[in-house]
Order: structure tokens, then C-alpha cells, then sequence
């Protein structure tokens, strides 16, 4: 199982999972993507994504608001994750992302941002979970 959704009150609410914790990132953002369009998005544009955090969780947040300002200032639905790297010392995060733009789909929802509120990145015996809200 790669991510599966929660009830929340007014927001959107997931848990993504992976073997590795490079998995679970890639996790979230299909997670995030599949709030926005349900639809099997083509892979005609790459993008390159590099950001840093903090810690674990900025890490997370920075990528995850990357992939909505591409949303938002491109038009950019995401089709796959490629390449992903975590340099868990130095919290950095690069990878290429590949989609398509988003006026070829139906979207029907609109993240607005995601949320520190409720988020948690574990590792449980051999696997790691990520949970995160997003605020709609």
C-alpha cells in the first residue's frame, strides 16, 4: 500500500508508506497529487526539485510545497517521482518530477497548503510512515 486517506473535519488527511524513507517521500507526493486529480497524468515535462529543511519534517513540508507551488505557478500535475535522494545529515532532497499540465485534466481540488498539524515521519520496525494534513 502506498498511501491511504483519513476522515478529517475539513481538511485532507494521509499516511503514505515505504521501505525506505526516500519511498515514503515519494509516497506523499502521489498521496497529494491523487487529492488533486484522479486521473493517470502523462509524463511530458520534467522538472527538477531540490530543496533542504531543517530537520525530517521541513524536509517534508518544503518538498510537499514545492510540488503545490508547481500546481499553482505552472500548471503542473505530477505523473511520477525519479531519482529521489535524502541526505538525512544535511536534510536535502533532489529528485525530477514528470507530468503534464494540469488543463488536460479535471482537477477537483485545490490544496491550499500543507500543515505541520498532525504530521509524523516514523520508522515502525522496518518500514517508514508519514502522515500529513492539507489544508483545503
Amino acid at each position: 500500500m502506498r498511501f491511504k486517506f483519513f476522515p478529517h473535519t475539513a481538511d485532507i488527511k494521509f499516511r503514505s508508506y515505504g521501505e525506505t524513507l526516500e519511498e515514503a517521500f515519494e509516497n506523499s507526493a502521489y498521496a497529494l497529487f491523487s487529492s488533486i486529480c484522479e486521473d493517470k497524468v502523462k509524463e511530458k515535462k520534467n522538472v527538477k526539485i531540490s530543496v533542504s529543511g531543517n530537520d525530517l519534517s521541513s524536509l517534508l513540508y518544503n518538498f510537499l510545497e514545492e510540488l503545490l507551488f508547481l500546481v499553482d505557478s505552472k500548471d503542473f500535475l505530477l505523473s511520477k517521482i525519479k531519482g529521489l535522494k535524502i541526505n538525512k545529515k544535511s536534510f536535502k532532497l533532489n529528485c525530477e518530477a514528470t507530468g503534464d499540465s494540469g488543463k488536460n485534466y479535471e482537477v477537483y481540488s485545490h490544496i491550499k497548503a500543507v500543515t505541520y498539524n498532525e504530521m509524523f515521519i516514523r520508522k515502525v520496525k522496518d518500514k517508514w510512515i508519514i502522515q500529513i494534513v492539507l489544508d483545503v
